[in-house]
C-alpha cells in the first residue's frame, strides 16, 4: 500500500513538473550557409502588430535583452537597417483550464461476504474531488531572416505556462532565450 501511494505521488509530481516545462522546437533552411553570418550584424525588426495589448514594455525589454545577449555571445552585434540578419518576435497567449480529479476509496471487506446464497460487492465507498485551475499558455516564435534576401533561414518556437509573478518572468525569460538559441547554427564564441 505504501509503495502504491509513493508511486502515485511521484507520478503526480512528474506530470505536474512536465506541464510547467518549456518546450522548444527549431526549424531552419538546410541550404543556408550560416558561416556567412558569423561576426556580422543583426537587427531586431520588432514585434507583431498589436503586441502591446498582450505584452507589457518591461517583458518586451527583458526578451530583447535576453536574445541580444544570446546573439552577442555568438559574435553577432546589433546593427542598423543594413544588418546581415533580421529578427522578429511573435507571441501568442491562450487561456486554458486544467481539470484534476482525485478519488479516495474507503475499502470495505473486499469482494463481499456470503449473504442469502450469493456473494455481494462488499461495503466500501469512495469520493471523487474535481478541481479546475486557469492558466495562460504562451508561445513565443522567433524568426531569423537573411536581411538581404528577406528569406526566413531559422525559426525557434518556445511554449510553456506564463508565470503571473514578474520576478519569475524576469528569471524565466533569459532561460527561455538560452533554450531557444541552443540549436542556433552559430555557436557561442566562448
Amino acid at each position: 500500500m505504501k509503495i502504491t501511494r509513493t508511486l502515485l505521488i511521484f507520478t503526480s509530481l512528474l506530470v505536474a513538473s512536465q506541464l510547467n516545462a518549456q518546450k522548444v522546437t527549431v526549424d531552419y533552411d538546410k541550404e543556408a550557409d550560416f558561416t556567412n553570418y558569423q561576426s556580422k550584424s543583426i537587427t531586431f525588426l520588432g514585434w507583431q502588430e498589436n503586441s502591446e495589448r498582450i505584452l507589457n514594455d518591461l517583458d518586451k525589454e527583458r526578451m530583447r535583452k535576453a536574445f541580444s545577449g544570446e546573439f552577442k555571445s555568438r559574435g553577432l552585434e546589433k546593427g542598423g537597417e543594413d544588418a546581415d540578419l533580421a529578427v522578429t518576435l511573435y507571441l501568442v497567449l491562450e487561456k486554458k483550464t486544467s481539470t484534476t480529479a482525485y478519488t479516495n476509496y474507503y475499502g470495505g471487506s473486499g469482494y463481499g461476504r456470503y449473504y442469502r446464497g450469493s456473494w455481494g460487492w462488499g461495503n466500501g465507498y469512495s469520493t471523487t474531488t474535481y478541481s479546475e485551475s486557469d492558466y495562460i499558455k504562451g508561445t513565443l516564435v522567433m524568426d531569423v531572416y537573411d536581411n538581404n534576401t528577406n528569406q526566413l533561414i531559422w525559426q525557434a518556437v518556445g511554449s510553456g505556462t506564463v508565470k503571473q509573478d514578474p520576478k519569475k518572468r524576469e528569471k524565466g525569460i533569459p532561460k527561455l532565450a538560452v533554450k531557444m538559441m541552443k540549436k542556433f547554427p552559430i555557436k557561442p564564441l566562448d
